[in-house]
């Protein structure tokens, strides 16, 4: 079964209190499918380079099987520029710059084989390019988005509409906060679904993340981890890497989500460790289902 990822991607210069890498692959939508890919569903991406980017990373996508019909490069553009720096705890982190450039005047039109997908993930973007590519898929049995704090105090009108449309919000718990203005995370919630989303779940970092429905509440912890090296991705390949495991199984029930909870979990550690995705390019499956089995039983009682 196929997963649609629609997000950017980019070229990051990050900083951490005992390192500095510059240029390196990165983007909502990189992440996220290279985590769903470890499931070998269908993974298609659908985003927007520049000229100047490096041939080396979309070979590297190519060499996993990642889809990148989808994936449009302008002669004469520019690629998303991301810089942040992180703190020595590594909960605070400043944007140092943002460069959209192609990303700015970016209006994907999918493929025809991408309309059919029948799991599609909006991975972070503008509501109204995440809109725009509800209207293209055709029969899509789970759709799930993703957001940021820009896009609720700056296009709070298309996010509610959004939101309408989609099955599953994913979003961590500041934004949860601020959309809702409540510092309870279950009341800001179970508020966000009465928006439209039948499912909402909430990332907490190191805490793990939280999954909210009308009738239904789950809390996935995160993996212990004693090292951190770069959390940038973290939420994405989470997202990601549940959305690979609902595809591969091809159901959408209360157990098979909780169980993509912790997949997703389980992944994001892995991508932690190394700056970009550089710790998944190594990463075998058994180590997946070691970590997951670890969860499951620490979690048990």
């Amino acid at each position: 079964m196929g997963v649609l990822i629609v997000g950017t991607v980019t070229l990051d210069t990050v900083e951490t209190p005992s390192n500095r890498v510059e240029d390196v692959l990165g983007g909502s939508g990189v992440y996220a499918a290279v985590a769903a890919n470890f499931f070998k569903s269908s993974v298609q991406l659908v985003g927007v380079i520049g000229a100047d980017f490096p041939r080396s990373y979309t070979n590297f996508l190519e060499t996993q099987g990642i889809d990148l019909q989808g994936l449009e490069r302008i002669a004469n553009g520019k690629s998303f520029r991301w810089g942040g720096r992180y703190a020595e705890n590594f909960n605070v982190r400043d944007t140092l710059f943002t460069e959209l450039n192609v990303v700015s005047d970016f209006h994907p039109v999918l493929p025809d084989a991408y309309k059919k997908a029948p799991y599609l993930f909006l991975a972070n973007n503008s509501p109204v390019l995440q809109l725009s590519i509800i209207e293209q898929a055709t029969d899509p049995k789970l759709i799930v988005c993703d957001t940021m704090d820009f896009w609720i105090n700056e296009e709070r009108e298309a996010l509610e509409a959004l939101l309408a449309r989609v099955d599953v919000l994913v979003l961590n718990d500041s934004e949860a906060q601020l959309f809702i203005g409540d510092s309870n995370l279950m009341r800001a919630a179970q508020a966000i679904l009465r928006y439209g989303p039948k499912r909402v779940i909430v990332k907490k970092g190191e805490h793990g993340a939280i999954s909210v429905t009308k009738s239904s509440f789950f809390s996935a912890p995160a993996y212990p981890l004693t090292r951190v090296t770069d959390p940038t991705g973290a939420g994405d390949s989470f997202a990601g890497g549940m959305m690979g495991y609902i595809a591969a199984v091809g159901d959408t029930s209360e157990a098979t989500i909780r169980s993509a909870m912790i997949y997703g979990t389980v992944i994001a550690s892995f991508n932690i460790e190394d700056f970009s995705v550089n710790r998944q390019k190594c990463v075998q499956f058994s180590e997946i289902s070691s970590r997951y089995d670890e969860l499951k039983e620490a979690v048990h009682f």
